[in-house]
């Protein structure tokens, strides 16, 4: 500390190269991880061990390069389809029928547009699993008769209501039909990938729902959660003979549907962003490498500077191998020192981060265990030569230099 103290410029230019080292790379380990945390788990929000029946293909790309016209005339899933599923498919724990439109709901003088309305049956909350901030779930006998119940999305409830809390029980107007509420969803928070939005979204039941909306037209689907010990591949592979036979297509005919699988969506997610952290680590091996450049050229003139001393404690009896550790923990030392000030910079970042993207980004014990160990590795790569150097000294030589 006295000889880091003593020569503060000197100090401060080799902190500034690992600090920035260290900032480089943790702070981009911990957006991408944060980044990759949140999408997983939106994911995982639309169902895990899940395939969804429909005719479109979602790993198809998007853009002017999606193939439409591959997809835009097949038939539709229908919700006898889903009968003839659980029937025909015992891997399947739970099939649900979903429709969906976009509409505006009112209470009283208040409207809301575009409004996400889901249709759907019994088997949904089995599949999303969600959670209630006030009331209840719709039950399953106002499932079966077609019951004017909602249940509503956070944000609905709020901009109606001003409270949510105060939404409960009461009765808004969809498509000139009232329907009463009985549950408000917990806030969710904004997703980057838009999955259902629950925060905007009110669900009914399937059998009232068909009769505000063309069941056609309404962008159905079914989603078909696999038995807990049957992986998605192999639910994959038993539903399209199941399918298959349903649309009653022969053996020459190309499939008419596409199930998309949660899981394909999950690892493609893992690829993409293990690419990006390859191209971090890149990033900041650089800064590493210009910060150890920095710690070496640093080591080498203390070393000038401490000759004499170096050259009183050998005529003393210090080992080489002592004087070899004092320049290593000191290097080790100093690239620890520009580390921590590096993840406080992170630290402060996330904060930054966090309020500007509106999910958490964090610092994961993992990743500082790494800050630590890198700059010890750093520091002992850097100070290895000078250290060696200093070690090697002749005692009589040394105690000459001025």
């Amino acid at each position: 500390m006295q000889e880091l103290l003593k020569n503060k410029l000197r100090t401060f230019l080799s902190l500034f190269g690992i600090t920035i080292g260290i900032f480089c790379i943790i702070s981009v380990l911990a957006t991408v991880s944060s980044l990759e945390k949140n999408i997983q788990n939106e994911l995982k929000s639309l169902g895990t061990n899940t395939l969804y029946l429909d005719k479109w293909d979602y790993t198809a790309g998007g853009g002017p390069d999606y193939p439409w016209w591959k997809y835009v005339n097949r038939p539709v899933p229908k919700y006898a389809e889903v009968k003839f599923i659980k029937e025909r498919t015992p891997d399947a724990r739970y099939v649900a029928f979903r429709i969906k439109i976009n509409d505006d709901i009112g209470y009283q003088n208040n409207l809301l547009t575009n409004v996400n309305i889901y249709g759907v049956s019994r088997d949904f909350e089995y599949i999303q699993q969600l959670t209630l901030l006030h009331g209840r779930y719709i039950a399953p006998a106002e499932f079966d008769r077609g019951q004017p119940v909602v249940v509503v999305g956070y944000t609905v409830a709020e901009k109606l209501f001003g409270d949510a809390s105060a939404a409960l029980d009461k009765t808004i107007d969809i498509r000139g039909k009232k329907l009463t509420i009985t549950g408000i969803i917990s806030k969710q928070g904004n997703q980057i990938i838009g999955g259902w939005n629950f925060d905007e979204s009110v669900i009914i039941p399937y059998r009232f729902a068909r009769q505000i909306m063309n069941e056609r037209k309404a962008d159905p689907l079914i989603m078909v959660q696999g038995q807990p010990n049957v992986s998605s591949k192999v639910l994959k592979e038993n539903m399209t003979g199941v399918i298959r036979a349903v649309h009653k297509l022969p053996p020459t005919k190309a499939n008419n549907f596409t199930l998309n699988d949660i899981n394909d969506f999950s690892e493609t997610v893992s690829s993409v962003f293990k690419n990006v952290n390859i191209g971090g680590w890149a990033i900041a091996a650089l800064s590493l490498i210009v910060g150890m450049f920095g710690v070496a050229n640093i080591m080498f003139v203390s070393v000038r500077e401490r000759t004499n001393q170096i050259g009183i404690k050998k005529a003393l009896g210090a080992k080489s191998r002592v004087i070899l550790a004092e320049f290593l923990l000191e290097s080790a030392f100093l690239c620890i020192l520009g580390g921590i000030i590096g993840l406080l910079l992170v630290f402060g970042l996330t904060v930054i981060l966090s309020t500007a993207l509106q999910f958490p980004v964090y610092i994961s014990t993992t990743n500082m265990a790494l800050a630590i160990f890198i700059c010890i590795f750093v520091g002992i790569v850097a100070g290895y030569i000078p250290a060696r150097q200093a070690a090697k000294m002749d005692p009589a030589v040394a105690i000459r230099e001025k």
